[in-house]
């Protein structure tokens, strides 16, 4: 599709006005943070959606629910105060290649960082005034830095860049966290990351939106296609150029494109 710059612009803000709002919340996984009005408890619940984001909305939506349950309704209550018998009921959780011991691990993790933070902002900021690159990179390492519990299987839950990952799920996280207007979606909780540092998420159709858009060219969807495309957007807003995954993933998602 080729479309002038004019159009191309006045087509984004449409769609991104269209889709960024309340009602987009139902029927993605941001609806299981939303439950929730502890900042701990959206952190939480929401990074765990994040990274079980792949494959049907509603399997995501159930079993995101399901670990929810799991933790008796109130994530970073459970996360600080279980016993160790109240793990068990989480050996029977699975979802896709998402299994029990991979459960066990971020149950552990959360358990440890929160001992000593208040916040998760603070593992994606272990460099200051970055970009959000060389942070997924550390936030990787420190999350798979556990070494006297780490099982190597969770490392392929938890991208970085350093591989060349698109990182789809932790940018959307990020997006969720950081990301602040008055439309009621992305929670904004965080304020030492900015939204003109973030990266786009490049899910299955926001990738096929953007390519028709010439907004991606590069043939692979790795991190520098992911880089690409927010450079590609950042010429519509620059301070806020995440801001069109709701416009390209609404187009693709609801079958305009």
């Amino acid at each position: 599709m080729t479309l002038t710059h004019t159009q191309l612009s006045d087509l984004l803000n449409e769609k991104a006005d269209q889709y960024n709002r309340p009602s987009f919340i139902d029927r993605d996984p941001i609806s299981i943070p939303h439950r929730f009005s502890q900042k701990q408890d959206i952190e939480i619940m929401g990074f765990w959606s994040a990274v079980l984001a792949w494959g049907q909305r509603p399997v995501i939506l159930k079993k995101s629910t399901e670990l929810v349950t799991l933790m008796d309704g109130a994530p970073y209550d459970f996360i600080r105060n279980h016993e160790e018998s109240d793990l068990k009921r989480f050996l029977a959780f699975k979802h896709r290649t998402f299994n029990a011991t991979d459960a066990l691990y971020f149950l552990h993790f959360f358990r440890q960082y929160y001992q000593q933070n208040d916040s998760l902002e603070d593992a994606f900021l272990t460099v200051e005034n970055s970009t959000v690159e060389p942070n997924l990179i550390a936030f990787h390492d420190r999350f798979c830095g556990l070494t006297d519990f780490f099982p190597e299987r969770t490392r392929k839950h938890i991208a970085t860049p350093a591989r060349n990952s698109s990182c789809k799920r932790l940018l959307m996280f990020l997006r969720w966290m950081v990301r602040r207007d008055d439309r009621g979606v992305d929670f904004g909780l965080w304020t030492r990351l900015r939204p003109d540092q973030l990266v786009m998420p490049i899910d299955v159709h926001v990738n096929r939106v953007a390519r028709k858009l010439g907004l991606l060219v590069r043939p692979q969807t790795d991190w520098k296609a992911a880089l690409e495309l927010t450079e590609n957007l950042r010429q519509f807003d620059g301070m806020d150029p995440v801001r069109y995954d709701f416009a390209l993933f609404g187009l693709g998602v609801e079958g305009e494109m």
